[in-house]
């Protein structure tokens, strides 16, 4: 892979991009989706993903010479040499010169890559290895605590993307791993600073029996060094040793790496990005820990599969590019400001909280790779709930609301446990299910009336990833689907989506509150809050 093939350009600058906004309005969703097309518009309008899944964009404000158009824009903005050159090693990063390779720890979709003298497939296999030793011992009862008894829960404790991913994967597989027996250790999270964050986890664990994985790339998040302590406080308590009950998921060079104060100390690096790290050790020690080191694989499987399918340069092939391209079509074409996120499945409750992060902090950019200010609209705002506790929520302003809302539904036609009743006829999986597809029909096609307040204008564009069941497979291949969509969309706005240097500046004012080196307003605030 040759970098000097890619050719770095702002999206106003691409003559495709102008081609694609003079189809602007060309599809009038209510009649599309009510014609005697709509049945088969439904079938054509379909994508396969990895582990069964599929996507499908029937409702979204397509057709055929927009997709063509579409077509010509990851063509001209080379977006599959794009994604190539980052598997290969480029230096895709370019705020903090790094490579980006998360991907990397599914699987391997090109040649060695090797930084800092290190192979670093041979590096995150490695630390897949020794998380999955040490959760065996674990579940064998090799290791134990003071009194020789198992360990029964493990509190991940860590911030941001060392929190909002594996929590969201762990919530996706507990039912399942309860169902399917392979479900080992409880799992808490402590996240926030608030001591009551920690509090509560604690009042409602036995401490005796309990591992505690501390995750902190550096070593000095403050947040997560402050809730260690009030953990570790509380160990001591209650006669305790904490070196006994905590791990360390660090860097290399961190001063958590060699410590004693540890079990076990597990191994990430500067080239995966907080939000890009549920399929690192960040996410493969509580995950091992909680339902099996062979379970962690099979997650991984799904996402290096739908990785593998994200190589394909057509994106009427490539589910991932395309809902990329749909979704940049509706940001900078429609103008749309946000995206709604609904899977209908409890099990993904954290989901879209998750991919707020993913989503926001990587193309939440006004400025391009270079540092130049851009004349385009980026990321949307992403927010979402599970179905149907959403349409009792927010689902009034996304079907009659003045702001149009592309959705993004997820649903599967079966649930985790295996176990449901029939009331009425039909049992709580299909009664789910046809809200689904009620509100996907409702928000494209509207109703009307003669009164105002009942009348529903439709053109609400939606998708919908569709399977069987949310296996850890298709847990991977669903993560890897949105973790490749924001990598295409900041490769056509010719964003950096891999630093976060908007979460900085806050952490700074917040130290110099603490060592009281303030004035002004500033001064007012932290006398308000009496710091």
């Amino acid at each position: 892979m040759n970098p000097e093939q890619i050719s770095w350009k702002n999206l106003d600058t691409l003559p495709s991009f102008a081609a694609l906004t003079a189809l602007k309005g060309k599809v009038c969703l209510p009649e599309t989706m009510s014609g005697e097309g709509a049945v088969e518009r439904v079938k054509a309008y379909s994508v396969p993903m990895a582990a069964g899944l599929a996507y499908n964009y029937a409702a979204k404000q397509v057709n055929d010479d927009i997709l063509a158009a579409l077509k010509n824009l990851a063509e001209e903005a080379q977006l599959a040499l794009k994604y190539q050159a980052l598997l290969s090693g480029s230096v895709i990063n370019t705020g903090e010169k790094r490579l980006v390779l998360h991907q990397l720890t599914r699987g391997q979709l090109a040649g060695p890559v090797v930084a800092d003298g290190v192979d670093k497939r041979e590096f995150y296999v490695a630390q897949q290895k020794k998380v999955a030793a040490f959760a065996n011992k674990v579940h064998s009862g090799e290791i134990t605590n003071a009194a020789g008894e198992t360990f029964t829960t493990v509190v991940q404790i860590g911030i941001g993307g060392s929190d909002l991913g594996p929590r969201a994967m762990y919530l996706a597989l507990e039912n399942w791993a309860k169902t399917n027996k392979t479900f080992f250790m409880d799992a808490r999270f402590i996240s926030n600073v608030d001591p009551d964050d920690a509090a509560s986890v604690l009042k409602s664990i036995d401490v005796s029996r309990s591992l505690f994985v501390l995750v902190s790339k550096s070593g000095t998040t403050l947040e997560t060094l402050t809730n260690e302590a009030f953990v570790k406080n509380a160990l001591t308590q209650a006669g305790l040793d904490p070196a006994k009950h905590m791990v360390a998921v660090t860097s290399e060079t961190s001063p958590l790496a060699s410590s004693k104060d540890y079990l076990a100390a597990f191994f990430m690096d500067d080239y995966i990005g907080g939000r890009y790290s549920s399929t690192s050790c960040v996410g493969g020690a509580v995950l091992s820990l909680a339902f099996g080191p062979d379970v962690f694989a099979r997650f991984l499987n799904g996402a290096a599969e739908e990785d593998k399918l994200a190589l394909e340069s057509d994106p009427l092939r490539n589910p991932d590019m395309l809902d990329a391209l749909i979704g940049v079509y509706e940001r900078n074409v429609q103008g749309y400001p946000a995206t709604a996120v609904l899977p209908y499945s409890q099990a993904l409750s954290r989901f879209p909280a998750h991919l707020q992060q993913l989503d926001m902090e990587s193309n939440g950019k006004s400025v391009n790779r270079f540092g130049e200010k851009v004349d385009y609209v980026t990321g949307p705002v992403i927010f979402g709930e599970p179905g149907t506790n959403g349409q009792h929520s927010f689902y009034q302003l996304l079907h009659q609301g003045t702001d149009i809302v592309p959705l993004q539904f997820v649903g599967f036609r079966n649930n985790q446990a295996n176990t449901d009743v029939v009331i009425k006829g039909t049992t709580s999986q299909q009664k789910l299910c046809a809200n689904v597809a009620a509100q996907i029909m409702a928000f494209a096609c509207g109703k009307a009336d003669e009164n105002p307040n009942k009348a529903f204008a439709g053109g609400r564009p939606s998708s919908i990833i569709v399977g069987d069941t949310l296996t850890p497979e298709a847990l991977g291949a669903l993560l890897a689907h949105f973790e490749n969509k924001v990598m295409f969309q900041g490769f056509l706005w010719n964003l950096n989506s891999f630093d976060q240097e908007g979460v900085q500046l806050g952490k700074v004012l917040a130290t110099r509150v603490l060592a009281h080196d303030t004035d002004g307003a500033l001064r007012a605030y932290s006398d308000l809050l009496n710091i």
